[in-house]
């Protein structure tokens, strides 16, 4: 390789400079349009007077929020004696505080049901019942991040074990589980990718096949017999409630031709079943004394069942399941079977779903029209859900601040604001609870002030572990806070 020499480097400098410098005397304030692409540059003002974005203090924000409190990481068909003794599931309980620098915003009408919802959960572990929470949300929640806190937040507090739902075949590194899969099962969903034709994924919004969805003549016919496995145990580095569970349980559904399947248990054999062959939704669940270790699901048929997720949870309590969608905006509810997806939510017992989006709808939004057809649109996205499972509650949390390169520097999008105005406005129509994450976190330009303290990521989207923890705790605080007035107004059940 040739070495330059450093007055060569300096005379390249300079030639740069020399070629740049008419651009930046001559450029105008609002740069050229060229073939319709307008072309920018640093106008002379601006290199030799940068404009200076103030930058928020988000200082007494972090100091208020302890994090350091919870739990963390530490011959005839062989059938499984399910072995779970009904005890696995107890709360740790405590005194929820009043305070919380956040509010949830409800109507009237939302907040009535918010208490109904607060009813079942005080009332879960007393009477052994499980009750279930549902976190649907963007790449912001991806790998379980928020989600993990929160759970553990309200497991500790109300009982309940494991991290409920996850997915059949997981693309998102996590360290609440571990999950391993043959190379022959491919991940279906409703959101982006590969999609069912029969539009069957379940309340995770995505499936797992090992062949292709069949047409009537692969039905006819035998075909070859295929051999397709999915491995489960939990991670030592989840939180401690999530890595404790004693009951796991496979849903699947479209299984339309002899499908036999066996279940080993650190490597030995412990169940054999041959799945319902009536295209129905079914599910094979298995009890444990404790947590079991490594599960190995070993299918073997010519055609595949849609497996629609495995749920790993206590003997009671409260689930709180993350369903992470990489580039959704939320808007895919119409996109499932909504029988099978009515069908699973009461089957879980949901009477909480936590929404979390807007962030990716923030870069393709153009002007205020825009935010409001996106809005209207998400609006209806609450109802479907309402519809589905009426009973349930229902909280969106909006997005957090977005920054975006521009001059130099890092700033907020600029439409983030009247976006959370309408998702608010929109939300709250739907007689649905309204989190303001983006407020919490500072508001306009406070993104950069937390990518400088480390609590989110260079890309200037995402949370870091310790910002959405952080990030977290102010949701959680502004729940237990509703919860605790309820709980001071209201007799218990």
């Amino acid at each position: 390789m040739k070495e330059f020499k450093p007055y060569q480097v300096l005379l390249f400098v300079l030639l740069v400079f020399a070629l740049l410098a008419p651009i930046v005397i001559f450029v105008p304030k609002n740069g050229w349009n060229i073939a319709g692409i307008n072309m920018r540059f640093l106008t002379k003002n601006e290199f030799f007077t940068p404009k200076k974005t103030e930058k928020k203090d988000i200082s007494d924000l972090v100091a208020k929020i302890d994090t350091s409190n919870i739990d963390m990481m530490e011959d005839p068909l062989m059938k499984h004696a399910n072995g779970s003794n009904g005890s696995l599931g107890a709360p740790n309980g405590g005194q929820l505080s009043t305070e919380s620098s956040t509010i949830i915003h409800f109507s009237e009408s939302g907040i009535k049901q918010l208490h109904t919802f607060f009813g079942k959960l005080q009332n879960a572990a007393s009477s052994k019942q499980k009750v279930h929470i549902i976190h649907y949300g963007d790449s912001q929640i991806e790998g379980d991040r928020m989600t993990a806190y929160i759970r553990q937040r309200i497991q500790n507090q109300f009982g309940g074990n494991g991290p409920g739902l996850i997915p059949a075949v997981n693309v998102y590194n996590t360290n609440t589980f571990k999950q391993t899969y043959s190379p022959n099962f491919v991940r279906y969903t409703c959101f982006g990718g590969d999609k069912l034709r029969n539009k069957r994924y379940g309340a995770m919004g995505s499936a797992a096949r090992f062949t292709p969805e069949p047409d009537s003549s692969m039905i006819k016919n035998s075909g070859e017999i295929k051999e397709a496995w999915i491995e489960i145990e939990p991670s030592k580095s989840a939180y401690s409630r999530s890595k404790e569970y004693n009951n796991v349980t496979m849903f699947y559904n479209s299984c339309v031709k002899s499908c036999m399947l066996k279940v080993y248990q650190n490597g030995s054999l412990i169940h054999e079943d041959s799945l319902i062959a009536d295209g129905k939704s079914h599910d094979v669940h298995l009890s444990f004394p404790s947590t079991p270790g490594k599960l190995k699901y070993v299918f073997s048929g010519a055609i595949s069942p849609n497996i629609s997720g495995f749920s790993l949870e206590g003997d009671y309590g409260v689930q709180v399941s993350n369903v992470a969608m990489r580039g959704s905006s939320g808007t895919i509810f119409g996109s499932m079977d909504q029988s099978l997806l009515s069908k699973m939510y009461s089957e879980l017992n949901t009477e909480l779903v936590i929404m979390q989006f807007g962030g990716n709808s923030i870069p393709a939004l153009k002007d205020s029209s825009g935010v409001r057809n996106f809005a209207s649109y998400f609006k209806g996205q609450l109802n479907t859900l309402r519809k589905l499972r009426p009973s349930a509650a229902i909280v969106v949390i909006g997005p957090s601040d977005m920054a975006r390169p521009e001059n130099g520097e890092f700033i907020s999008y600029p439409l983030i604001p009247y976006l959370v105005q309408q998702m608010k406005k929109a939300t709250t129509e739907a007689n649905a609870g309204y989190w303001d994450l983006f407020n919490a976190m500072g508001g306009l330009n406070s993104m950069p002030a937390w990518v400088e303290k480390g609590l989110a990521g260079k890309d200037y989207i995402h949370f870091s572990p310790k910002g959405a923890s952080i990030a977290s705790q102010l949701f959680f605080d502004a729940f237990a806070a509703e919860l605790a007035k309820w709980q001071q107004g209201s007799p218990v059940n």
